[in-house]
């Protein structure tokens, strides 16, 4: 059985996203395997694993937005701003309102700006933040923007020392949501942890479309795995169509310049397409870039 394809994975608490790597490579005998975004070893959620030549698409799925459903915990933070980390900061009692709650929430929708924890795995000088904060060292680090689509309050309990809120929210790539908690609690006068996190989605890619381990091994053992990969161009529903002759197919797959069966928009021009044969006998040609001066698709990717 050739696997190719994005898995799905449920991701389990305390496995690095690598782990799980190292886990589906063992279970499948595939070792051209990819995940599309780290997630913290305590968080859960929707890992979607790039299988075979899916490969070559990890960075679209990973430019394609995220959801994620996180507690925060106000009246106290710790060094990781999570609840891994070592507490630096606490307070006896809480007194916040839910219109309070709302109204500070509502303030961090739209683009934003971030300073990446030092735990975490962006690098500077060459080295990763995390390595200079086990030595105990904090540096500077440059602000990066950030784009919040959406956040829902799901749940408040507010009638304990430490008030707990728990919410779902859309943000683009590279979003931390331990900061944002953080920036959350300062909006509302107190120090805040992340004390739970799971991803609920990746793009299209739901929870509910996830398979756990044990189940990934029990498919593989059946032969059954390959029915519940995403085929690689629909896990990128994001990137516009395009669509060529059966001639210009042909020489698609041979690395070459082609003309769109029918004329694109001109403000898609440098965009990434998924082009197709318009005759179907090569249903996904590859990823292409559109250059709309000279009214060609440029080969980025073949799948040939």
């Amino acid at each position: 059985m050739t696997l190719e394809g994005v898995l799905p994975v449920l991701k389990p608490a305390d496995y690095t996203s690598h782990d799980v790597v190292v886990k589906v490579r063992r279970i499948t005998g595939v070792k051209r395997i990819g995940h599309t975004g780290t997630l913290d070893p305590k968080v859960t959620g929707v890992l979607p694993l790039c299988i075979g030549r899916a490969t070559r698409v990890v960075e679209y799925i990973q430019d394609m937005p995220k959801e994620y459903e996180a507690t925060l915990t106000l009246g106290l933070a710790t060094d990781t701003e999570d609840l891994s980390g070592r507490i630096v900061e606490e307070v006896e009692t809480v007194q916040v309102s839910e219109d309070q709650i709302r109204a500070a929430v509502q303030s961090f929708i739209g683009t934003i700006e971030q300073i990446p924890p030092m735990y975490s795995a962006v690098k500077v000088e060459g080295r990763r933040l995390y390595e200079l904060a086990r030595m105990g060292q904090e540096v500077e680090r440059k602000k990066r923007q950030v784009t919040i689509y959406g956040i829902d309050l799901l749940e408040m309990k507010l009638d304990r020392p430490h008030p707990e809120i728990k919410f779902r929210v859309r943000c683009s790539k590279g979003t931390y949501i331990r900061t944002l908690c953080t920036d959350m609690g300062r909006q509302l006068g107190y120090p805040a942890v992340m004390s739970d996190l799971v991803r609920s989605s990746t793009g299209a890619i739901t929870l509910d479309r996830c398979l756990s381990i044990p189940e990934i091994e029990e498919l593989m053992k059946e032969g059954r795995l390959s029915e519940r990969l995403i085929p690689t161009d629909q896990a990128i529903p994001h990137i516009p169509k395009a669509y060529v002759s059966e001639a210009h197919a042909v020489r698609a797959l041979q690395g070459r310049m082609v003309r769109p069966e029918e004329p694109l928009a001109e403000e898609w021009n440098g965009r990434v397409m998924r082009v197709y044969s318009a005759a179907a006998t090569h249903p996904f040609l590859g990823i292409f870039r559109w250059d709309a001066e000279r009214a060609l698709l440029i080969p980025e990717k073949i799948f040939n």
